[in-house]
């Protein structure tokens, strides 16, 4: 008889968010009932989406909002497009928004959405008809008390004043806290853009400093030069820390004496946003940088990009998790044993979150702050999460990782036991 090869079935990435869940479920000892209650998303809408191309003929497209919780306040979250959007990814990025904001002590739920699509081989005008359709199915889904979309990978300021201007017209009414990451013009917040970044750099900041590491001593790696990664990158080379190893999509960049992020990202601005060809460091292969000589590495791109297979490489003394999910629950465990700390993307990388929680309350009190102001205030926040955190990470002698979620469930279930179950 013929030998069976064995198969091996690939863990989808909400099993992992899950895995983490009930870890953090058992350290508490939480009721059963409540975590079941937590575990599922609360609602989730798929949509199909016809849509005329510019040479006339039609394609549908496949969106998603799922709604993870809204027990602590409205769902919140970012619309990515991308070819590879789905449904498991889409519940994973909610719950994960979930905890975010339970973590940051802003009033929101969690939830995310995205449209099955490549915006690459789109024109602007099949952008739009795209992001209005979904707009429009979900017009009764969304709301400033509901859901409140942001931009994620691929959508940015103009795909959210499409939405909110799709919103406000099957409404009747102007409401721009539909939606935060708007241009500034629209009801904006100024910082915005490059809350996300920013945020990493002060979460490794602290990190760092609750090591007994001086930043000024420090080098980092960072992988991906999106918004974040760039943004991350040049924060982190303002306090002091030397840049020695860059990544995107294209390859990757070394120079052990520095990398100028500035004179990066002015080039990467006018080559089509990548990195390649930059002269101010040599070109090495992208694959190289997660297992980079370096005391700091920030994974900025995609999820699952740490495994069991390379964490044991992994020379960084601290992970800031720029991106959404990098590391996999088993590498996670190899780098704990390894004596790496590992910022989770939970709080490392929710200034985003925050600065969209600010814009949401600028735009319902009809007043806005300066730039200054909105820095100030996520800092504050940002050190307040990570120390809450830290101390969640001494008591129960657990990761950081851990830690986060341990103080979400118990910031959700404290919630949802006061307000009940409505039966």
């Amino acid at each position: 008889m013929a030998k069976l090869k064995s198969i091996t079935i690939p863990v989808s990435t909400y099993e992992y968010v899950l895995r983490y869940l009930d870890k953090a479920a058992a350290k508490i000892k939480l009721d059963e009932n409540l975590l079941r209650i937590i575990k599922d998303p609360r609602k989730i809408t798929i949509v199909k989406l016809p849509i005329q191309m510019d040479d006339g003929s039609f394609q549908v497209f496949t969106g998603y909002r799922v709604q993870h919780s809204t027990v602590r306040g409205p769902g919140k979250g970012g619309i990515r497009y991308h070819p590879n959007v789905n449904l498991d990814e889409v519940k994973s990025l909610a719950a994960w928004m979930t905890w975010k904001c339970a973590i940051m002590g802003i009033p929101f739920g969690g939830a995310k959405g995205g449209i099955t699509c490549d915006p690459k081989k789109m024109s602007m005008n099949e952008l739009e008809r795209l992001t209005r359709r979904y707009a429009a199915d979900l017009a009764d889904v969304l709301g400033p008390e509901k859901d409140v979309p942001a931009p994620d990978v691929n959508t940015n300021a103009q795909t959210m004043a499409w939405i909110m201007d799709t919103y406000c017209m099957h409404r009747g009414e102007y409401s721009p806290s539909v939606v935060t990451g708007k241009p500034v013009v629209l009801g904006g917040s100024r910082g915005r853009h490059d809350a996300t970044g920013n945020g990493v750099a002060i979460a490794v900041r602290e990190a760092a400093k609750a090591l007994g590491m001086k930043l000024n001593e420090c080098t980092a790696a960072v992988q991906g030069f999106g918004n974040v990664g760039s943004i991350a990158a040049r924060s982190l080379m303002e306090k002091g820390v030397k840049v020695v190893a860059i990544s995107d999509v294209n390859g990757g960049l070394e120079n052990k004496k520095g990398i100028d992020v500035n004179a990066l990202i002015k080039y990467t601005a006018g080559n089509k946003g990548s990195i390649s060809g930059f002269s101010g460091a040599k070109e090495i292969s992208k694959n190289r940088i997660l297992t980079f000589k370096c005391d700091i590495l920030i994974p900025a791109a995609l999820e699952n990009v740490i495994t069991e297979k390379n964490a044991a490489k992994v020379k960084a003394k601290i992970i800031g998790e720029g991106a959404n999910g990098p590391t996999t629950p088993d590498a996670d465990a190899i780098l704990r044993k390894n004596g790496v700390t590992v910022i989770p993307d939970i709080l490392c990388n929710a200034g985003g979150v925050t600065v969209s929680y600010f814009e949401w309350v600028q735009d319902r009190l009809g007043y806005f702050w300066s730039e200054e102001d909105v820095n100030n205030r996520l800092e504050e926040h940002l050190v307040r999460a990570f120390n809450d955190v830290f101390a969640v990470s001494r008591e129960f002698k657990c990761s950081l990782r851990l830690a986060a979620y341990i103080l979400a469930v118990k910031r959700v279930t404290e919630v949802l036991l006061l307000r009940g179950v409505y039966a």
